[in-house]
């Protein structure tokens, strides 16, 4: 019994093992980081300021060379940048001009396009459906106007009427 224990709670340790779910997996890296952060504890303890002088020091070296690599990444965008904005400039008091101009003018037209279909696509009204609504309203508020007018005038011809008639059934 004693030989078959030990094989039985190996089996079934592996088992468990192949069966664990994620957050065990999970708990188990974070303990193994731990382990690993009080081991570098210990070593700097033994050693003194000097392992944290050295990471200081990387640190800065990094930073360094990081800032160096991002300068001259930036250098060489405003470099082209200019060198762009020189042909630009230099093209439009040559033959390039015209070219250039177009080129300009059929991308402003593509952007209104693109535009136009986008706010057409959220149901949003044109220019001129919008004025035409407007030109709408006016001839509804002319409308509106004469028709009240008429009514008023109506109203005041049957108030007038509405004394005589109400003396009449009186008599």
């Amino acid at each position: 019994m004693a030989t078959a224990s030990p094989k039985k709670t190996a089996s079934t340790a592996h088992a468990k093992a192949a069966e664990k779910p994620n957050a065990t997996a999970s708990k188990d890296i974070w303990l193994a980081g731990l382990g690993a952060m009080a081991q570098a504890q210990a070593q700097a303890r033994a050693q003194g300021g000097k392992v944290f002088e050295n990471l200081v020091a990387d640190g800065l070296a990094f930073q360094l060379k990081s800032q160096a690599a991002a300068q001259e990444k930036i250098n060489e965008a405003a470099a082209h940048f200019n060198q762009l904005a020189q042909g630009l400039g230099g093209g439009l008091g040559g033959g390039l001009g015209a070219s250039v101009c177009a080129k300009v003018d059929r991308l402003e037209h593509l952007f209104e396009d693109r535009v136009a279909r986008a706010l057409q696509s959220l149901g949003l009204p044109t220019a001129k459906e919008v004025a035409d609504l407007q030109a709408r309203v006016t001839q509804l508020e002319a409308a509106l106007a004469v028709a009240s007018k008429t009514k008023t005038a109506a109203s005041k011809k049957t108030a007038s009427k509405a004394p005589a008639k109400t003396r009449q059934a009186k008599a």
